[in-house]
């Protein structure tokens, strides 16, 4: 015989309890009182019950004087919902490398995200089609030996523009890519395949335990000579003659100089023209110590007359058609000196500051370099707030263009 407890029944081994309010109470305490009696023991059950009834009484008897009854919190039962199964490496690489450019895209300047474009577009072009779960470490080791074969200046020829990896290896030839810019290319697909692995496209990384076996073989940007330095000068080249200038007597990388804005020149008095290497909306910095105060040798100064007197010093200009230009411009002159690059006007600079014995980091300060003082240079960094105003004007002046024949 089963047992019966008043305002009580059995459900799934636990017993309810469950009663009524009378109706002229509902619309205050609601229809019914409900609890769990929290056991399958019809013993304590009926104990707790008891227990329970007389909490009922009373919130009637409190309900009937008009007292304000706090109802309690109902009990919510949450269903568990379950997401959408993802199958891990079904997306195509094609699909993950658009959607990955596109976050990179506004990630990276302009320069930047064009290399890895062009890295994770060679990756897509051998295995765009496949499921990125079924590339291998076997295919990231095919990819790299491919890579070592690309031709030097392959990538850059409008005649092998929207060419794959392996139509840019047939197409190849001569030199190949250094070993620097194999293992770039090979971190920044790595770099989108951990990406996957981050978003749970995929389960690791197969570039994880691939590398470049090639070695540079330590080519290196030559230095002007003075007689290299007088034959560009001459030239007065109409569209770089300028910031040729510019980069010769301050130490200015090309990026620094084209993106001077007029607000970044600042006049010190009898001291002259300072330029203010900073980020701004034309470009960013190297790096940190890149950020500096330059005095403008007096030669320059008859320039900044010709420059606009807002806004961008050289609006016509990137690095790229300064680079450009230079190379053309150097042909033209027979400055055909392996290394001579428009970055050697810089390594000019050092050289002629070298020369005059200006300190390795007075030098290191003008061109934005952090000090090589040895084992002292992190202590110098923190202790040392830098040469002053004068000592660069006087630095600076120091040099000057060697004579045009």
């Amino acid at each position: 015989m089963s047992v019966r407890i008043k305002y009580a029944y059995l459900k799934q081994q636990t017993w309810l309890y469950r009663r009524n309010y009378p109706k002229e109470l509902q619309p205050v305490l609601g229809q019914a009182m409900k609890q769990s009696l929290k056991t399958g023991d019809a013993r304590i059950a009926k104990a707790r019950a008891a227990e329970v009834n007389a909490r009922y009484e009373e919130v009637l008897a409190k309900a009937r004087a008009g007292q304000v009854i706090e109802k309690s919190t109902p009990v919510v039962v949450t269903l568990p919902v379950f997401a959408p199964v993802v199958i891990v490496g079904r997306r195509t690489v094609r699909e993950l490398a658009r959607d990955y450019l596109d976050r990179r895209s506004r990630e990276l300047r302009h320069g930047g995200f064009k290399s890895v474009r062009f890295s994770v577009g060679l990756f897509v072009s051998a295995y765009g089609a496949r499921p990125i779960g079924t590339v291998t470490r076997e295919d990231a080791v095919a990819f790299v030996r491919k890579l070592a074969l690309l031709g030097r200046h392959v990538g850059k020829s409008c005649r092998t523009r929207g060419y794959g990896l392996d139509q840019l290896v047939e197409a190849s030839d001569g030199q190949t890519i250094a070993a620097r810019t194999q293992r770039r290319t090979v971190s920044q697909v790595s770099h989108f395949l951990d990406w996957a692995v981050y978003e749970g496209e995929l389960a690791s990384n197969p570039f994880g335990t691939v590398r470049v076996e090639a070695r540079d073989k330590g080519r290196s940007y030559a230095v002007l000579t003075d007689t290299e330095v007088a034959k560009l000068i001459k030239a007065a080249d109409p569209r770089i003659g300028n910031v040729l200038r510019f980069c010769l007597l301050t130490g200015m990388r090309a990026g620094e100089a084209v993106g001077l804005i007029r607000e970044d020149l600042v006049w010190k008095g009898n001291l002259g023209w300072f330029a203010w290497i900073r980020p701004n909306e034309v470009r960013a910095l190297k790096t940190d110590a890149a950020e500096r105060l330059i005095p403008l040798h007096s030669a320059l100064t008859p320039i900044l007359g010709e420059l606009p007197r807002q806004g961008r010093l050289f609006p016509d200009l990137t690095v790229s058609v300064v680079t450009k230009r230079f190379a053309v411009l150097r042909a033209n002159l027979g400055l055909d000196r392996p290394g001579v690059v428009f970055h050697s006007t810089r390594k000019w600079f050092v050289t002629q500051c070298e020369r005059a014995g200006v300190p390795e980091h007075f030098t290191a300060s003008l061109v934005g370099h952090q000090s090589a003082r040895s084992e002292n240079r992190m202590t110098y960094g923190i202790y040392s707030a830098g040469i002053s105003d004068e000592q660069k004007r006087e630095i600076v002046e120091k040099l000057g263009l060697p004579p045009c024949p």
